[in-house]
């Protein structure tokens, strides 16, 4: 399999990826987390775990996932808290809830919320 070498800043070292990986999600989705009470919308995608070790080992270790994953960046909410979650491809499910999500960054990032999904703002894509 062909690899890829990315730099992470919140790593602070060079990740060593697949070249191709398969996301189960894509910016803009609005996904929930599979264990814990909380949902949000996917701004950004890791092909594989691409934070710190002291973040992947505060994880207890009978839930740590696999680092070789997808990892997603969500602007995340919950009943009490908007925040910025790192989460696993096989921690995540599509939100059957479907509705927006009510994060204070969402209109800094996205234009608009439709069938499920929101649209990256024009000026943010490449």
């Amino acid at each position: 399999m062909e690899r890829a070498h990315f730099f992470s800043s919140q790593a602070g070292r060079t990740i060593n990826a697949p070249r191709q990986t398969r996301s189960r999600f894509g910016i803009g989705e609005v996904v929930r987390h599979r264990l814990f009470d909380f949902r949000g919308v996917v701004f950004d995608i890791d092909p594989v775990f691409a934070n710190s070790e002291e973040w992947y080992e505060a994880i207890p270790e009978d839930i740590r996932p696999p680092r070789d994953q997808p990892f997603y960046h969500l602007l995340a909410e919950s009943e009490d808290a908007s925040y910025v979650a790192y989460v696993s491809q096989g921690n995540l499910i599509a939100d059957a809830k479907g509705g927006p999500v009510d994060h204070p960054t969402v209109p800094e990032l996205f234009e608009q919320f439709a069938d499920g999904r929101y649209r990256m703002r024009r000026s943010l894509t490449h």
